[in-house]
């Protein structure tokens, strides 16, 4: 994408400020990337405590993918490479929230050819069309957290590609798993943000009104990681998208008893990134940039 070159010429501290971030022992410094060995489709996860024990790149590795390696590891981060049914996908694991989500992204979208990147862990439902134990599937992400605003208007919309919803929902079709589509909300703040009080019970009227309207609105869950990693793709031309887990409801105090709720995601999320590479391939044969079902029986068909 092209953007003034002017402004950055004028900027006095641009010698200093310069874009990708920092670099330590030949690598992104954050990530701890080895940029060459990143696959084009990357799934982004969380060490949640709430939901894992040890690291989420590395257990999803061990159990999906074939002849998983090392590809990245840094205080904050971890990856790892492998291959999913003939597809080269990374597993990028970091903290929680839309800054640590930030530093990966813009690492990988500086250093690496990665062009796809997707959201994969659990969330809180504020919707009651589905029981906790369903899987969201993000079409777009209401921005309520403050790092995408840093990059433009709180107008600008975080929409999933339609490829990437396309995919997921035909994934988790195929997996046979409890699905809906709809729009997300990210935020900051774990606790007020979300109508839960924080510390001594601080709290305010604003602060009590929020499940009820985004549960109005229709919204299906609330995290900390889809609008940065989906409204940074929509922004900067990458491809995005997001998959949740909704083991509990914040409306109603549910909690799905099912187990195995973040490998049920993962499957789903890789099942999405072998369809898309489909996809992606079917687009290269018939020289379209765009995919619709159609081309799939349009063989020898060209514009």
């Amino acid at each position: 994408m092209n953007y003034p070159a002017d402004l950055l010429a004028s900027y006095p501290y641009r010698e200093v400020m310069q874009a990708g971030g920092f670099w330590k022992a030949g690598r992104p410094a954050l990530t701890g990337i080895d940029p060459a060995r990143i696959a084009p489709y990357v799934l982004l996860m969380v060490n949640d405590p709430l939901l894992d024990d040890g690291c989420s790149a590395q257990r999803g590795a061990e159990q999906f993918l074939s002849a998983p390696e090392l590809t990245g590891k840094s205080g904050l981060c971890t990856a790892y490479t492998g291959s999913y049914r003939g597809t080269e996908v990374t597993l990028l694991s970091c903290g929680s929230g839309g800054p640590e989500a930030e530093i990966a992204l813009v690492e990988l979208m500086e250093h690496t050819g990665a062009h796809t990147f997707l959201r994969v862990g659990g969330a809180g439902g504020i919707s009651t069309r589905r029981r906790p134990g369903f899987l969201a599937i993000a079409s777009g992400v209401v921005r309520d957290e403050g790092l995408t605003q840093e990059y433009i208007t709180p107008s600008f919309p975080a929409v999933s590609s339609y490829e990437v919803v396309t995919a997921l929902v035909r994934a988790a079709e195929r997996c046979g798993v409890d699905y809906a589509v709809g729009i997300g909300r990210s935020t900051d703040s774990e606790h007020l943000a979300v109508g839960r009080p924080s510390v001594h019970n601080y709290f305010q009227p604003r602060h009590a009104e929020i499940l009820d309207y985004y549960h109005r609105a229709g919204v299906l869950y609330t995290d900390r990681e889809s609008a940065a990693i989906v409204g940074l793709c929509s922004l900067l031309g990458y491809r995005g998208g997001a998959v949740c887990a909704v083991t509990n409801n914040l409306l109603t105090g549910e909690v799905s008893g099912e187990e195995g709720a973040q490998e049920r995601v993962l499957e789903v999320a890789l099942e999405g990134i072998s369809l898309l590479a489909q996809m992606d391939g079917t687009k290269r044969e018939r020289s379209r940039e765009y995919w619709f079902p159609e081309l799939e029986q349009t063989e020898g068909r060209h514009p």
